[in-house]
């Protein structure tokens, strides 16, 4: 069931986490290969089905333990139809796949919710192309028709919403708003940043927010801010113009290297964790509307766990006046 599809708990002003970079995560810390950085071609077997359930366990654990909420993501970032012709998968394989992605979720929002860990499960879409190089650029309604197969497939599966990550630039953002709208199922926008706190494009983060919310009659339920440190965006927000208050959620990297230099690492950069969560909450105590918070790549449990710890006093304090014991 579609618990949450038409009341979003995480635009309340409690904290939702997210998880960290699976990508990474699986590849540098787990060993495993991901063709084509493909997460979802694991669930086609039962090893990698267990391994995804075990990823996930780690991250909602610490969910219960600290009594916020999360936002299930499901492994769906490249299942669509592009990058699942390059390892070999037919349309009706990637649907498969995509509904099997959305079923892992309910299972473990079964076993894993309470009262005080709303658990929201939400079906990954991902760039057509490269997350860092917005190549092949397609019209808006090339993009909508592009990803629509995906997004009615989550949207079937009983995914709450849909969120579209490391978009980087405006016309895919809305054509993915245009296809959730007529697939009926609220949708996010996550945004892929550079270090000028831009789009690889060269559009300013307020005038992408402007531009897709101008073509869709402000339809995403909020957008987010991913695969960016945040010392490459914090100067780009302004705490009183009201485009900022759209965003609500950062998944940021543990790097505060460039996409391209990340490209040419051989190992991790793995960052400080502890400052991490730092920047976080510097972030949220001047944007008490950042309700949904998790990393990106190079980020795992340990820094969503510096970013919980030190954020959740903001909350506590800015609701009640006291703070947690963490």
């Amino acid at each position: 069931m579609a618990k949450y599809r038409h009341h979003l708990p995480q635009l309340s002003n409690n904290l939702f986490l997210t998880d960290g970079g699976l990508e990474t995560t699986l590849i540098f810390h787990k060993g495993i290969d991901l063709p084509e950085f493909a997460a979802f071609d694991l669930l086609k077997h039962e090893a990698g089905y267990r391994t995804l359930q075990n990823y996930f366990h780690t991250y909602l654990t610490l969910a219960r333990e600290y009594q916020v909420g999360f936002i299930l993501e499901s492994v769906t970032w490249r299942a669509n139809s592009d990058w699942g012709n390059k390892l070999g998968y037919s349309s009706a394989a990637l649907a498969e796949v995509n509904h099997k992605a959305i079923a892992l979720l309910h299972t473990l929002r079964q076993k894993y919710e309470t009262k005080q860990t709303p658990l929201v499960i939400s079906g990954c879409i991902g760039p057509r192309g490269d997350g860092y190089i917005p190549s092949a650029m397609m019209t808006i309604d090339e993009a909508a028709d592009y990803h629509r197969p995906q997004i009615e497939v989550l949207r079937d599966a009983e995914a709450d919403l849909v969120t579209a990550m490391t978009i980087n630039y405006a016309e895919e953002a809305i054509g993915i708003v245009l296809a959730a709208q007529a697939a009926n199922i609220p949708v996010v926008i996550s945004l892929t940043l550079e270090t000028d706190g831009k789009l690889p494009t060269g559009q300013s983060l307020k005038a992408a927010i402007a531009q897709v919310d101008q073509a869709t009659n402000n339809a995403p339920a909020y957008y987010m801010i991913n695969c960016a440190h945040p010392t490459h965006f914090a100067d780009a927000l302004t705490t009183d113009e009201a485009w900022v208050k759209r965003i609500r959620g950062i998944r940021a990297n543990s790097s505060m290297r460039s996409h391209a230099e990340l490209n040419e690492l051989p190992d991790l950069d793995e960052g400080n964790p502890a400052e991490l969560g730092t920047q976080y909450r510097n972030l949220r105590t001047q944007f008490p509307h950042l309700t949904v918070l998790g990393g990106c790549c190079g980020t795992d449990d340990r820094h969503i766990a510096a970013i919980c710890k030190a954020c959740l006093p903001v909350l506590w304090s800015s609701v009640s006046g006291q703070l947690p014991r963490l």
